[in-house]
């Protein structure tokens, strides 16, 4: 969502370690930060830092999370060929956001994808939407960030084109219609420092890779709130057993990324368990002022879901797909609200369409077919429930792997206690 009106929370006082999360500990650009791991960069805060966080999976082994399996990683880059970047930017307590990119392919600057989108409620933007829509095609990697750094996006993107795929002359050597998406962090991240540049764009882009997807406060989801708790990044896949095109068995993967920003504490739903309105009604019988979550009036909120799959999809079928994603949402407790930016995203690695050249390739007055592959509509469904499923364990995956942050005028907002819900849900299974 473009905009959040936000009423001051009661201040809270946190110790602790912010982290700033990315996929490789050589482009975290902060003097202040200090290597961990080589998955993460440490740097002095004041956000809480908690026991070890599990992903749901995890905490809530018996939880019912679908019948089709997760892939290796669990993650959307499961799905082969797909590279993920994250980019925590936290140079102070008042700036918490950051970058996500994601690459359908590696050669995605050679080779199309097939794509669609569905716009669940349209309170939001996903720039080359209309391009997509038009030709049915992605021509560019998908950044995920705040609302206030989509043109940082759109001129990353091209940036990073003109650096490393220009003509010899050094003009635009593909086309491409970047695919910028965002949801606000404003809450927790001064928006005015505008701390996104493109150069974290270009960067996402180089360093993309087919590691797990780092969770929780990370990428463009690191300043995110869902359900009035901690939100951001998650994500979650399944393999969906079938056949190719000769009738031999075949296993596909779909995989689900999402930037989890919406939502009520009482619509809250785990495993169909109403965990926001029992948190709810435990709190008003104890003290409201010292109720976790954010207090003050929250508009509605967005979220961004994107849908990668290696299974051979026309656009047509893969706005089916996107459209699934909202089973996966309302269960957790989101119903597209007027105010939300609900927009989805699926795209297939299985086609590769080569990219339009400006010099050269197709005569555009030959009309040149080309031979696709896709499967049956008959045999859709299981691919139908993989992604309602994904995209619900990966919102979950949000709420559970999130810290509590303290950012921007020292408001504070409560990571989801994950020990409570798991008494909660346990009790109820």
């Amino acid at each position: 969502m473009w905009y959040q009106w936000l009423g001051e929370a009661a201040d809270t006082i946190a110790y602790g370690y912010r982290f700033s999360i990315c996929n490789s500990f050589n482009h975290c650009h902060s003097a202040t930060q200090y290597t961990l791991t080589s998955s993460y960069c440490l740097k002095m805060g004041r956000n809480v830092q908690h026991a070890e966080k599990l992903r749901i999976r995890e905490l809530l082994p018996e939880l019912f999370l679908g019948k089709w399996k997760p892939g290796p990683l669990n993650s959307i880059t499961d799905v082969p060929g797909v590279l993920v970047h994250t980019e925590s930017i936290q140079p102070d307590r008042d700036v918490n956001t950051g970058v996500t990119t994601i690459l359908p392919r590696a050669d995605w600057h050679k080779y199309a994808c097939h794509a669609a989108i569905f716009k669940f409620n349209g309170a939001g933007e996903m720039t080359g939407s209309h391009w997509i829509d038009e030709t049915g095609t992605l021509t560019s990697p998908i950044i995920l960030t705040t609302n206030s750094s989509i043109g940082e996006g759109f001129r990353g993107v091209y940036e990073y084109v003109l650096r490393y795929h220009a003509t010899p002359d050094g003009d635009m050597g593909l086309f491409t219609f970047p695919v910028i998406t965002e949801t606000y962090d404003g809450y927790l991240n001064k928006q005015s420092r505008f701390a996104v540049t493109p150069e974290h764009v270009v960067q996402g882009i180089l360093n993309a890779s087919a590691d797990a997807v780092p969770e929780g406060s990370t990428g463009g989801g690191t300043g995110m709130i869902c359900h009035r708790f901690k939100g951001g990044t998650g994500s979650s896949s399944r393999i969906v057993p079938g056949l190719d095109k000769d009738g031999n068995s075949k296993n596909y993967t779909v995989g689900v990324l999402v930037q989890a920003n919406y939502g009520q504490k009482e619509d809250l739903c785990i495993g169909g368990v109403p965990v926001g309105r029992i948190l709810a009604s435990t709190e008003t019988l104890s003290s409201t002022s010292t109720a976790p979550g954010v207090q003050g009036p929250l508009a509605d909120g967005s979220i961004i879901i994107i849908v990668a799959t290696d299974i051979p999809l026309l656009p047509v079928q893969l706005q089916r797909l996107a459209k699934r994603a909202t089973v996966g949402l309302a269960r957790v407790g989101g119903y597209g609200s007027n105010g939300s930016g609900d927009i989805f995203m699926a795209f297939s690695t299985s086609a590769k369409i080569p990219m339009q050249q400006f010099e050269g390739g197709l005569d555009p007055y030959k009309p040149s077919s080309v031979s696709l592959e896709t499967v049956e509509n008959e045999s859709i469904n299981g691919v139908f429930e993989a992604v309602a499923d994904a995209t619900e364990e990966a919102i979950y995956n949000v709420l559970s792997m999130a810290e509590t942050m303290t950012g921007y005028k020292g408001r504070t907002v409560e990571a989801l206690d994950m020990d409570k819900v798991k008494e909660i849900v346990t009790k109820r299974m």
